[in-house]
């Protein structure tokens, strides 16, 4: 489809993040938890100015300096010491607003003391990816424990253009997660219960913020495995793996989250919620939804609940580690497999004599 239809046919859908403020958008940004390009979502919240940063209008500190100015001038600095000479290509947008103290206050009549962290210590973990590649300035994280909390949270952002990230286990490896500049942090972690699992039909219904492993560990007792593994699962979100369409060690064998998602519960940039959240394997009631959400990167809106079809579990596993001169033969190894084990084969991992010797250094 081409970028103009694409766009024409999001607008419809409603406030999306990756549009111009100025079109009355949330700041709403990129990748709901976890993986993406940084420099594509840097382009998608902020606009490219390649000029010195614009002065926000805002109340002045008694030293005169513009409250706004001041935030941004410490996103930057933060920015050119992660990012070096490529972080001049990159300045906030001014369009959107910055973070006071009204803001904080409203933030904790609707969360709480303990739902708005500002510690900085606590703030810092939020702004720094776990590899330590890529740093925010953020100076706020919020942790919503309720769909109605999220939609409070984005539809106060959006009227007030504070820019928003969403969170959740932090686990990617492009810093799709972290703020870019000062955005406010939505953190999916209090969002983590299990509310139905299905142990006839294996149909899995839970909140974003909920632990992949813990999910895993959840279905096994009940004789079912989730559809996908990853080497995160100890931290990463369901949320994230959604918005992220994560695929994982099982993926030859169960395929992409298109095909095992059956429902979302989805929060768009206005606050409004998006209640697809269908237990139903067959559904040809309309437009189906989810599947603009799954792999969109949180920017189309932040995702609160998942229904998940989760295999049987398997009556036994074997694993085969062969080695093999290159490449090409472990093209026809795998095409082998496919051919000799069919649907059993639940995985097929490739190592390079490099990351071996990383093992094993």
């Amino acid at each position: 489809m081409p970028r103009r239809e694409a766009a024409r046919l999001l607008r419809r859908l409603g406030p999306i993040a990756v549009q111009s403020p100025k079109r009355g958008f949330s700041g709403m940004p990129h990748n709901q938890y976890e993986s993406t390009n940084h420099a594509v979502n840097s382009y998608r919240r902020f606009h490219w100015i390649p000029s010195v940063q614009h002065p926000l209008c805002g109340p002045t500190s008694s030293g005169g300096i513009y409250e706004g100015q001041r935030s941004a001038n410490k996103a930057c600095e933060v920015q050119k010491r992660t990012f070096g000479s490529a972080a001049t290509q990159f300045q906030r947008n001014p369009a959107y607003s910055v973070l006071n103290s009204d803001d904080i206050a409203y933030f904790k009549s609707i969360l709480g003391e303990n739902g708005v962290v500002q510690d900085e210590d606590r703030v810092a973990v939020a702004n720094v990816d776990w590899m330590g590649k890529y740093r925010g300035a953020s100076q706020l994280v919020l942790l919503p424990k309720t769909t109605t909390e999220v939609s409070k949270i984005l539809s106060y952002c959006n009227t007030k253009r504070l820019a928003v990230v969403p969170q959740g286990g932090n686990t990617g490896l492009v810093g799709g997660s972290v703020p870019v500049f000062d955005e406010v942090i939505v953190g999916l972690a209090g969002m983590n219960k299990i509310i139905s699992f299905d142990n006839v039909n294996g149909i899995l219904t839970c909140e974003a913020g909920c632990v992949l492993e813990n999910l895993s560990t959840f279905v096994e007792n009940e004789g079912f495995i989730m559809p996908l593994d990853l080497g995160a699962k100890g931290s990463c979100h369901i949320g994230g793996n959604i918005s992220t369409n994560a695929g994982g060690l099982r993926f030859i064998r169960y395929g992409s989250l298109h095909g095992n998602v059956l429902g979302l519960e989805v929060v768009l940039a206005d606050g409004t919620i998006l209640d697809m959240l269908t237990t139903l394997r067959k559904d040809n009631t309309g437009y189906d939804l989810k599947h603009l959400f799954i792999g969109s990167e949180g920017s189309l809106g932040v995702v609160t609940k998942i229904s998940v079809l989760t295999p049987a579990k398997l009556s036994s596993t074997n694993v085969a580690f062969l080695s093999c001169n290159d490449y090409t033969s472990c093209q026809k190894l795998l095409l082998a497999a496919r051919r000799s084990l069919g649907e059993i084969l639940s995985a097929f991992e490739f190592m390079d004599h490099h990351c071996i010797d990383l093992v094993l250094a």
